[in-house]
């Protein structure tokens, strides 16, 4: 799981960065203020995740794998997808109610940390 959290981290901060400059460059001059401020927000949260996942890759370096560190990496790509998916998509489209997916990726969010502090509080390794 360490190559593969690793790779996705790597590959969703890269699109974190290219996302964000289509944004930049090509949305600005198209889509109003609150929309664009809202696809930023898609793409702060997909590095700060994408970061997340290398992190977590880093951990699993250092202690080995584990059923917490596997679904802590697993609910921050989720997270990823459906949080920031929907942010992007609704501030393209316009269309409202994909905002109501955005909320299941905050939970994937917030699972995923919990399994995270989860793991480092139960982890005799890292002492």
């Amino acid at each position: 799981m360490q190559r593969t959290f690793l790779a996705w981290g790597s590959v969703l901060a890269m699109l974190s960065v290219a996302i964000g400059a289509f944004g930049a460059h090509l949305l600005k001059p198209i889509i109003d203020a609150d929309l664009l401020k809202v696809y930023e927000t898609g793409v702060q949260y997909q590095m700060m995740h994408a970061l997340g996942l290398i992190l977590i890759a880093i951990i699993i370096g250092q202690w080995g794998e584990s059923t917490r560190l596997r679904w802590a990496g697993i609910l921050l790509i989720s997270g990823i997808v459906l949080f920031s998916g929907s942010l992007y998509v609704l501030s393209i489209s316009g269309i409202k109610v994909l905002g109501a997916i955005t909320p299941l990726g905050g939970i994937c969010f917030l699972v995923g940390w919990l399994c995270l502090i989860l793991e480092v509080l139960s982890n005799n390794k890292g002492k």
